[in-house]
């Protein structure tokens, strides 16, 4: 629809004459407006059309699917710009599709959201880059290219592990130089955190000077180098609630969980405390989210935090971890990589928001209501969108919504109504366990896979089946970041033919388990030792043989803080015996102290049906495709309860082609028979040779 003025202005003895506005003189004239004066205009005249367009009565409907609502009280008609809560956005969805605005009679009005937009950052290569090595710095002379204000700079260095000092000189003619900061330190660190940006303040800067402090290590090379252009920023900060619910310290690493109490927030940053007072860390701030029917730990944001003191410097922090993205749930997960050093103590976590905002133009004065809450809903499409003009000059009415409360008008509905409890039939004769899944209440369920299921089921879990009254179960495969330890029985295993070996068995409860790392401390405090992990495998031919599944260098020394061994597995062991061994030479063996075997995390999340149970063991299934993967939003918004599983139950009775595969995995059986064969042959063989007569007096 198109919006114009309609008539003219019989007050103002003004018309529209369809190139702009045009003055009604007694004489007949019409005088016209300069262009420059009618843009100046363009904001009155969309509020003049808003007017228009909310002076119609809005339309009445029922909003019994809306399940929340909030008032707030007009004391007259005009423009309103509201600062929608936390709250509200929690309760809407994502995109805000399903927010309604009505008026004391009951009338939808129409209405505009705008988000806070972040800043805007530009980033471009240098015009050229001068390098010069002196006695005890590394000079970077920079022609930026550009006029604008710049308010950074970012280094490209393949060097993997260094830390220096940077000081920063502007000059406009590449002759005169002004130092613009000193002391700023880049580095690259052995856990992953690396900085190689340094900011410096705002202004146009056609030449840089960077000069790195050599004195206490070796230059490094630098590859590249980009300028960040000076941002302003569009929107303010605001405080947001952040709490951390859960810490969960695994070797190397530290996984915090946090809620923000709703989603769907534009998330400026975090800003972590610490009382520690040096340290380095590589950061990632995570979120769940689905792809290909399973959930995944997609990351948000990326960078370091950062706590240094260079010598004779200052020191130096960043501790301002930003983010700029929309939460899409009120859980995330904000993972800290340790390394080798202790973990990091976090006091506490702060964020900042970034606000979005509710306009609309009330025609009366009384108490109007935002309602939210309605997953189905789709977004409105009001004349007011063609508009396109920014709001962002209008102020922001001092007024505040009424705590969120239920809808009187809403009609609740089965948790995730978009799930149904009865899929499509299977048979179940291939596979060879199942487990009953003890579930809690209605809703969404969240499963646990213990270490049996692990162990029989594809490495993949395509064989994994819920299943009620023959009927299959939708769900959704989880994979998460978090571990589990597993503690093996642990005997000393030593070779008595190799006296310097040290060697130790690590016994699971089972075959086949997804291990992913060995852990283990030591009270030794010096020495050196290769360290290998292996299996004894069987082959094709039935013959054993050492399958390593990963090494590592232990080294200990006094002054080293990290007391702990860690050893990648690579591959999934097959057996349920694994066996760790180190060469001491002539030094005096080491003792092992709490040795743990890790392994993921994977879960699936379904609706509650009664008699369900899960099933796996079928070595020829192929992964399901179930639909519930396109409402992922509702199920990862949903209130999970945790569901357990029962004692395993064996649906079949092995038999030598389960427990023994053929030719292609293992020629056991093949063997067996073509010992049999030789058996009879030679019985046959014997039976069908001559006897030979006794000797004479014999």
């Amino acid at each position: 629809m198109s919006l114009r003025p309609l008539g003219g202005d019989r007050h103002s003895g003004r018309r529209w004459s369809g190139a702009g506005w045009a003055d009604l003189r007694p004489n007949g004239r019409f005088g016209r407006i300069h262009p420059g004066q009618a843009t100046a205009l363009l904001p009155w005249c969309a509020v003049v059309c808003l007017c228009l367009i909310t002076a119609r009565p809005g339309r009445a409907a029922s909003f019994s699917d809306w399940s929340h609502r909030q008032e707030i009280q007009l004391s007259a008609a005009g423009l309103i710009k509201l600062d929608l809560p936390p709250e509200t956005l929690d309760a809407a969805r994502p995109g805000l599709e399903d927010v309604r605005v009505i008026d004391p009679s009951g009338l939808e009005l129409p209405y505009v959201i705008e988000r806070a937009d972040p800043p805007a950052t530009v980033v471009r290569a240098v015009k050229s880059v001068r390098v010069s090595l002196g006695a005890s710095s590394t000079v970077l002379t920079l022609d930026t290219g550009v006029t604008d204000p710049l308010d950074g700079v970012t280094l490209t260095t393949p060097a993997d592990t260094f830390i220096k000092a940077v000081q920063v000189d502007g000059s406009t003619d590449g002759k005169s130089w002004r130092t613009l900061a000193q002391g700023l330190p880049i580095f690259r660190r052995p856990n992953g955190a690396s900085q190689l940006h340094l900011p410096v303040p705002p202004g146009a800067w056609p030449f840089l000077r960077l000069t790195v402090d050599d004195q206490r290590s070796s230059p490094v090379p630098f590859t590249g180098v980009r300028i960040h252009a000076a941002t302003r920023e569009l929107a303010p900060r605001e405080p947001a609630e952040v709490r951390i619910t859960e810490r969960t310290e695994s070797p190397g690493e530290t996984r915090l969980t946090l809620n923000l109490t709703a989603a769907h927030l534009h998330l400026a940053a975090l800003q972590i405390e610490s009382p520690d007072p040096l340290f380095t860390r590589r950061v990632t701030l995570a979120a769940k989210d689905v792809e290909e029917n399973a959930i995944r730990e997609k990351a948000l944001a990326e960078g370091a935090i950062f706590r240094i003191a260079l010598p004779g410097r200052p020191v130096s922090s960043q501790l301002v971890f930003p983010v700029e993205r929309v939460t899409p749930s009120r859980e995330l997960l904000f993972l800290i990589r340790n390394g080798d050093s202790p973990p990091l103590q976090i006091s506490a976590i702060r964020a900042q928001r970034r606000s979005a905002y509710l306009i609309f133009m009330a025609r009366q004065g009384g108490t109007h209501a935002i309602l939210t809450g309605n997953r189905h809903a789709q977004a409105p499409r009001y004349d007011l969108a063609s508009l396109g003009v920014d709001f962002k000059a209008t102020s922001v009415a001092p007024l505040r919504l009424s705590p969120l409360a239920p809808n009187p008008d809403f009609r609740p509905a089965e948790a995730l109504p978009d799930i149904t409890t009865t899929g499509p039939a299977l048979d179940v004769s291939a596979w060879t366990y199942r487990k009953l899944a003890h579930t809690t209440g209605n809703g969404v369920q969240q499963l646990d896979l213990d270490l049996e299921v692990l162990s029989r089921a594809l490495p993949t879990f395509a064989d994994l089946r819920l299943m009620s009254n023959g009927r299959q179960l939708p769900y959704i495969l989880e994979h998460t970041s978090s571990v589990r330890a597993l503690v093996p029985q642990v005997t000393a295993a030593a070779d008595p033919r190799r006296s310097k070996l040290s060697r130790w068995a690590l016994k699971l409860p089972h075959r086949n388990l997804p291990l992913t790392r060995l852990a283990c401390t030591t009270g030794t405090p010096l020495f050196r030792r290769e360290v290998v992990l292996y299996e004894e495998a069987t082959d094709e031919r039935g013959g054993r043989h050492q399958r390593e599944l990963g090494r590592a260098t232990w080294v200990q020394t006094p002054a080293r803080q990290s007391k702990e061994l860690l050893l990648t597995i690579a591959g999934t062991p097959t057996t349920d015996t694994l066996f760790l061994e180190t060469n001491n030479d002539d030094n005096p063996p080491i003792m092992l102290e709490n040795l743990r075997l890790l392994y993921p995390i994977s879960r699936i999340h379904f609706k509650a049906a009664p008699d369900a149970y899960l099933y796996y063991g079928n070595r020829r299934a192929e992964a399901p495709r179930y639909d519930l993967s396109l409402i992922s939003t509702q199920v990862l918004s949903a209130d999970r309860v945790v569901a357990s599983l029962g004692a395993e139950e064996g649906l079949t009775k092995s038999g030598w082609p389960e427990r023994v595969p053929l030719m292609g995995s293992s020629s056991v059986l093949l063997w067996a028979v073509l010992a049999m064969v030789v058996v009879v042959l030679l019985v046959i063989i014997s039976r069908l040779l001559p006897k030979t007569s006794p000797p004479p007096g014999g």
